[in-house]
């Protein structure tokens, strides 16, 4: 719901928000700015005001989802573009659009986003997480960072090339999805399982979680690009038992075997794994700073580098995070049934022995129902990489691009499948105080102003250059 009452959708507060957006910026007016950075926090406020939640439940979710999508219909065909609307079950948008580039033989490259966000608790926020507010210099609201801002970056500089005729040196394919906080099952999965043809030609992508900058030192700063991330393994543990009263003795417990399963899941340390793409980050911020990454050590010096260290050590092993129980319906009833759902993350190269590695730790009385999704990992290097290293330098001369690996999962697994490489790039140039990792799926999520503009900037050099 919108946080003024009064307020009946984002065109409500459009004219505050880029009100706003000017005094925020400190600029006092759109002087020297392109199209896209004047109209990019506008875009971006608007989206957040959709209550696009997803709850994973499709019992529960309405149709925040297609209004959001809708709306981004609206801004690309209000420029001119073709749009294609989807929806694979109703209430679940997706919206994709293609622009022409000067040559049709390269490969096009694929700018996807996601317009779905998880759940937020108002009372636990500063402002209300679906108004959109733009204050203190920040973007505010559920999405700020997971996606809106990328998504309102890229459809900005989308109608920005529309409205001025520019030919991109190659297609362009501008996708935004339903359903990525839940797997993708009804956005980019369903898209490219029944609508590969929207994606013909498209080798490379770019889209979440990467881009952004942390502080090196007082003056220099790494930007962390997703060339790899980790696979999504979602387990399901069920045990059967006895069932009986419960004042009775019972040493055939189905729930004393899911919670012994969990516990020893959840206790056990995966074995440290360097992969390719975590060596390269940890050598660049030791040519970097000189900082060195003993392995009898590793993670206590990764978290030298600040809160980031919280993904970077999630990709050092393998994990296994309980997050769900269910089992019984009374307090005396010992049920015949019980299980738990286990968040496992897998790394590049051990998919064909994580599974039998967990059903060894849990015990072979525990049945496992798996939901898996591949890792992936692609070279950081190429004319794509070497563009984007090139459009952050001519933007930010102390900032240097670095690999590093997502501990979790976005839609460019689901267009793997298709064989397009996808890179985590939403360039962002964050305070260095900015505890920006906290930001997803967090309270008081918010993207500052100035990095969306920077994100515009260096997106347009990117699509320009490569």
């Amino acid at each position: 719901m919108p946080a003024d009452p009064d307020a009946t959708g984002p065109d409500a507060t459009a004219a505050d928000a880029t009100a706003a957006d000017t005094a925020a910026a400190g600029t006092g007016g759109t002087g020297g700015e392109s199209a896209a950075e004047q109209e990019v926090v506008r875009i971006c406020s608007e989206l957040i005001r959709f209550e696009s939640v997803n709850t994973g439940d499709p019992a529960t979710i309405g149709d925040g989802e297609a209004q959001a999508a809708r709306y981004l219909q609206q801004q690309l065909e209000e420029v001119g573009y073709e749009t294609t609307y989807l929806e694979s079950v109703p209430g679940r948008g997706n919206v994709v659009a293609r622009l022409a580039g000067a040559d049709p033989n390269r490969g096009a490259l694929l700018i996807h986003g996601h317009v779905d966000v998880v759940p937020a608790d108002a009372a636990e926020w500063t402002v209300h997480p679906f108004s959109g507010a733009v204050q203190d210099g920040y973007v505010w609201g559920r999405g700020a960072v997971d996606m809106k801002d990328m998504v309102a970056m890229t459809v900005a500089v989308a109608r920005q090339y529309k409205r001025d005729g520019t030919v991109p040196p190659r297609d362009l394919v501008f996708a935004f999805m339903s359903d990525e906080e839940a797997g993708g099952k009804y956005g980019a999965q369903w898209l490219v399982d029944n609508h590969p043809e929207l994606f013909a030609g498209a080798t490379e992508a770019i889209s979440e979680v990467g881009g952004f900058s942390i502080p090196l030192d007082d003056r220099r700063r790494a930007y962390l690009v997703a060339a790899a991330e980790k696979g999504i393994a979602w387990a399901t543990l069920r045990a059967t038992g006895r069932a009986g009263h419960g004042s009775m003795t019972n040493d055939d417990n189905a729930v004393t075997k899911v919670a012994d399963a969990v516990s020893r899941l959840a206790h056990h340390e995966f074995p440290l794994t360097m992969t390719r793409t975590v060596r390269s980050l940890l050598n660049g911020v030791t040519e970097l700073t000189g900082l060195e990454f003993p392995e009898e050590d590793l993670e206590g010096h990764i978290a030298k580098l600040g809160p980031v260290a919280r993904i970077l050590n999630a990709t050092l092993r393998n994990t296994a995070n309980p997050t769900m129980l269910s089992a019984g319906y009374k307090a005396n009833v010992i049920p015949s049934r019980a299980e738990a759902t286990v968040d496992c993350r897998v790394l590049p190269g051990s998919e064909a022995t994580f599974q039998r590695e967990v059903q060894d730790i849990v015990g072979d009385d525990i049945e496992i129902e798996w939901n898996f999704a591949t890792p992936l990992e692609f070279p950081f290097e190429g004319d794509l990489v070497e563009a984007m290293k090139a459009a952050l330098a001519a933007e930010d001369a102390d900032g240097y691009p670095l690999p590093y690996m997502l501990s979790g999962g976005t839609d460019n697994k689901s267009f793997s499948q298709l064989g397009i490489a996808g890179y985590g790039f939403s360039p962002l140039r964050l305070p260095a105080d900015l505890d920006f990792s906290s930001l997803f799926h967090g309270v008081d999520e918010r993207v500052p102003v100035d990095a969306l503009k920077f994100g515009v900037r260096v997106l347009d050099r990117l699509i320009r250059t490569s």
